[in-house]
């Protein structure tokens, strides 16, 4: 291994190269503190199990997993970049022209993974990394599947849900992930529809001072308009947004390819 670039919560990122290809990769090895933790263990093996079925350039795959000495760990394409998290602190909020495509690509990123049957749950900036391609402008990369669900739950999966927790980030959680209620598509829309309003404004449109208020914001609560927070914004860009973040799963946009068409509709209006 050569340097530790990062820390994914509950574990630590290293560097590394591979002695076969002499690529670099990225070993995400759990924290020590937490290897005899079953649960943690158990969300670290699911996201390897769940991520080397996806194949695609706005997600990070995994290229192996194992245990080394009683500490698993998981092996990925090591991505030349920083989160959109990152980018945001630096940059502040992102001009249309900039937003837009990154959303688009992040919802081809996530249709990919909801035709495999299989749902985020944790969308955030922390889990996007931007990757700059040579002329191409940056490639949004989907990351972090440790809270990934497939349609049809494991048993694995209702014993790590099973403690009444609600897992998840609660700025960008659905009304229905608060309640506990069943998920689907629809859910991880809301989620990007909250990060793509962060990425043009710099505020969310549910604000609360503590993760409660926030929470009940998302279940009571009106969303801040798109341009309320920046006016220079168009109204069709607020009502795309807008749709996405409905209260009522039933009123946003139904999958991420048509949430992916009503971005390329506003895109193409400039």
């Amino acid at each position: 291994m050569e340097m530790r670039v990062g820390e994914g919560g509950m574990a630590w990122v290293y560097r590394a190269r591979d002695r076969e290809s002499g690529r670099s990769v990225a070993v995400k090895v759990l924290m020590s503190r937490l290897t005899g933790d079953r649960e943690a263990v158990a969300r670290l093996r699911r996201e390897a199990q769940v991520a080397m079925r996806l194949d695609h350039p706005n997600v990070c795959g995994i290229l192996a997993w194992g245990d080394a000495g009683g500490m698993p760990y998981l092996v990925m394409p090591f991505l030349e970049g920083e989160t959109l998290s990152r980018r945001e602190t630096r940059h502040g909020p992102m001009p249309p022209d900039v937003a837009v495509p990154l959303l688009q690509q992040l919802c081809h990123g996530l249709q990919h993974a909801h035709d495999a049957g299989i749902l985020h749950r944790d969308l955030k900036p922390e889990n996007v990394m931007l990757v700059e391609e040579a002329g191409q402008g940056d490639r949004a990369v989907v990351m972090d599947f440790g809270l990934a669900k497939e349609s049809v739950a494991g048993p694995e999966l209702t014993r790590l849900t099973a403690t009444g927790i609600v897992l998840g980030t609660p700025e960008f959680m659905s009304p229905e992930q608060i309640r506990g209620k069943p998920l689907d598509a629809r859910s991880d829309i809301f989620a990007l529809g909250v990060l793509g309003f962060e990425l043009l404004t710099g505020r969310l449109p549910f604000e609360g001072s503590t993760a409660q208020e926030t929470m009940l914001a998302h279940l009571t609560g009106q969303p801040i308009r798109l341009r309320q927070a920046c006016q220079t914004l168009s109204e069709s860009l607020e009502q795309v947004i807008a749709r996405s973040i409905a209260h009522d799963a039933g009123e946003r946009y139904q999958s991420m390819r048509e949430f992916g068409e009503a971005l390329d509709a506003v895109s193409g209006e400039r």
